[in-house]
């Protein structure tokens, strides 16, 4: 069931525009039935901060291996997971 929508007013300027938007709910102009889901693959994703144990031994030879690529620790593990799901 379709719904019958108002026509979007032209304006001037952002400001006026801002003014209208305050006032008015997009409800009205638009029919949200037929809104569709999108990606927007250029964003950069979100992160998740986690707390992971692993053994000083590992951790030491991470940090070599960074430390010669001159690259954040960090940065590398996140690098050599990507990796690693890649080749499943």
């Amino acid at each position: 069931m379709s719904k019958q929508t108002k026509a979007t007013p032209k304006f001037a300027n952002e400001a006026q525009e801002r003014a209208y938007w305050e006032k008015h709910d997009s409800w009205d102009h638009l029919d949200w039935s037929k809104a569709v889901k999108v990606t927007l693959p250029n964003l950069k994703p979100t992160t998740k901060t986690i707390s992971l144990r692993l053994p000083q031994h590992l951790l030491d030879s991470i940090k070599v291996a960074a430390n010669a690529r001159d690259v954040p620790y960090q940065s590398l593990i996140k690098v050599w997971l990507q990796e690693k799901l890649r080749t499943q």
